[in-house]
């Protein structure tokens, strides 16, 4: 029996899943303890910005070369390497005595996390069907957004009971025992059952392919269509909705910050029912492209409603805006399906990361543009309202490119 055929397939997706839920939930995990941090370390709150920056830009500039080398090397390795290393930078974390010791540590990190995601897309591609990776990718997006939903009031509370050293350090262990199990799941007990089956092209192929495949890449109109459809989604909801939410909401609603953070978890709610709903829905209808204009079309009305609306819609029009923008970011899992169909295997570790480099390219783009504008604006006219609605262009813009990134890319039907 194949793999994509075989029960044992079901125990690797329920593996994978679980360290990417972990992983996950290590990205924004330390920001519960950012008083506790500065109290300690006697850090600024500059120095702590760039802490919890500089896993974010580790994990996006190794997107690419992250796919180059699951491509060529396989994903096995690469997720174990990667849940231990995280398991082990977190560890280091909650064990640090120096600010030096925690940059060192979320750097490591960082390049763990940066495996998670294009690895377990080659590992499912390996071991399930087209379709059910259509509906199956979904489940994994889901996935991620419980990863935050774990690091809010879950995690906070094992902080409370535990204190932030021992909390951080058992998820470190934790973490480096699943890097342990992968190695059972993923390479010890497959060697025994799928004795015959060959994934991977030989070394020489692969690195006659390799040599020419960044050009490959570059060049060609469908990794951009697919770079751009992630750009188009990702950052409106990473960039602005985990950088400017909580503000807007004080600012502009008069909320407290406690009750201005819900229209974070009004987003998370839109990301947890959007992946799974609109893989499930690519995969009985039988096409990415014609559910994923829908979502990007929504989107980009969803943001030029806050143009129409003068910044300032009313609070239930505001729910719901944050929902379907958080739809829409569940809704992007739907890019890597669209890869795994339009690409051979060999090459889909690096179009992953390519696309996935993306959406985190406008998640670092959008806070800086949105900030600047925020200022230039606020200063001019003195309203911050102002500097809001101007802001509001960013997305909007975005979400444009989004949209002609879809529409430029070209469905192929699986069969």
């Amino acid at each position: 029996m194949d793999k994509q055929n075989s029960r044992y397939r079901w125990v690797v997706f329920v593996v994978v899943l679980f360290t990417y839920l972990l992983m996950a939930s290590q990205r924004t995990a330390p920001g519960l303890i950012t008083d506790q941090l500065m109290s300690d370390f006697q850090v600024t709150a500059a120095t702590i910005g760039l802490l919890t920056s500089i896993q974010f830009f580790v994990y996006t500039s190794l997107q690419v070369p992250m796919g180059i080398l699951a491509d060529r090397y396989g994903p096995n390795t690469f997720l174990i390497l990667g849940a231990t290393l995280t398991g082990l930078g977190t560890i280091i974390y909650s064990l640090s005595t120096h600010e030096l010791m925690l940059f060192f540590s979320r750097i490591l990190t960082g390049i763990g996390d940066a495996t998670i995601w294009v690895n377990m897309v080659l590992i499912l591609a390996q071991w399930f069907h087209r379709k059910e990776f259509v509906r199956l990718i979904g489940l994994a997006g889901m996935t991620g957004s419980l990863g935050f939903l774990l690091a809010t009031v879950p995690f906070s509370t094992w902080i409370d009971l535990l204190g932030w050293r021992m909390a951080f350090c058992s998820a470190g262990l934790l973490l480096s025992l699943c890097g342990f199990v992968l190695y059972f799941v993923l390479v010890k007990k497959p060697k025994t059952r799928f004795i015959n089956e060959q994934i991977f092209v030989t070394d020489e192929e692969q690195r006659d392919k390799t040599s020419v495949l960044l050009k490959r890449i570059f060049s060609h109109p469908q990794a951009w269509a697919l770079f751009f459809c992630h750009f188009g989604v990702v950052g409106g909801y990473v960039g602005f909705i985990s950088s400017w939410a909580v503000p807007y909401g004080m600012t502009l609603y008069e909320m407290t910050r406690s009750d201005a953070s819900q229209l974070i978890m009004v987003g998370l709610i839109g990301a947890l029912i959007g992946a799974p709903l609109t893989s499930w829905l690519a995969s009985k209808l039988d096409t990415i492209k014609r559910p994923y204009i829908v979502v990007h079309s929504t989107v980009l009305l969803s943001w030029c409603t806050f143009l129409i609306c003068n910044g300032h819609p009313a609070f239930f029009l505001l729910l719901v805006l944050f929902f379907i923008i958080g739809f829409g970011y569940g809704a992007s899992a739907l890019t890597f399906a669209a890869v795994r169909q339009s690409f051979p295997l060999h090459e889909a570790g690096v179009v992953s990361g390519f696309a996935n480099t993306g959406g985190f390219l406008s998640a670092v783009l959008l806070p800086i543009i949105f900030g600047y504008l925020l200022d230039h604006f606020q200063s001019v006219s003195g309203y911050v309202d102002d500097g809001y609605y101007y802001g509001f262009i960013v997305p909007v813009l975005f979400s444009i490119i989004g949209l002609f990134g879809v529409l430029y890319f070209k469905e192929k039907r699986s069969v």
